[in-house]
């Protein structure tokens, strides 16, 4: 599995990627620049990446995932509610691509900028 790294601010978040094809294409268009927004405790950024919906795409994630939404071509980080979520939930606007997981999902509490750069880890 391949890693990227995502400043968010002065907050430096590691993910590790799976091997999906849009995980692929994210860590090939590393290293990039973005400025990114928060819906809920959601924070998601435009991507140099084009993908499809993947066929398991899901709009229910676990805290600390990593997807990828198509409609927006955006990366997004959840760590808890969004304004569609049901109770306590992670939840997108619509089904998003899983592309891997935050290793320290904690720090996603800390995010309040809206800059970011994302890179490879070698």
């Amino acid at each position: 599995m391949s890693r990227i790294r995502l400043r968010i601010g002065d907050v430096e978040i590691d993910a590790e990627l799976n091997q999906s094809e849009t995980a692929k294409a994210l860590e090939q268009a590393a290293p990039f620049e973005s400025r990114g927004s928060y819906w809920g405790q959601e924070f998601y950024f435009e991507a140099p990446v084009e993908a499809r919906q993947a066929p398991d795409a899901t709009d229910v994630l676990e805290p600390g995932t990593v997807a990828y939404w198509p409609p927006g071509q955006a990366v997004c980080l959840f760590w808890g509610p969004t304004p569609a979520s049901r109770g306590g939930e992670c939840r997108a606007a619509s089904p998003v691509n899983i592309v891997g997981r935050v290793l320290q999902p904690e720090r996603l509490k800390q995010l309040r900028d809206r800059q970011v750069e994302v890179t490879p880890i070698a």
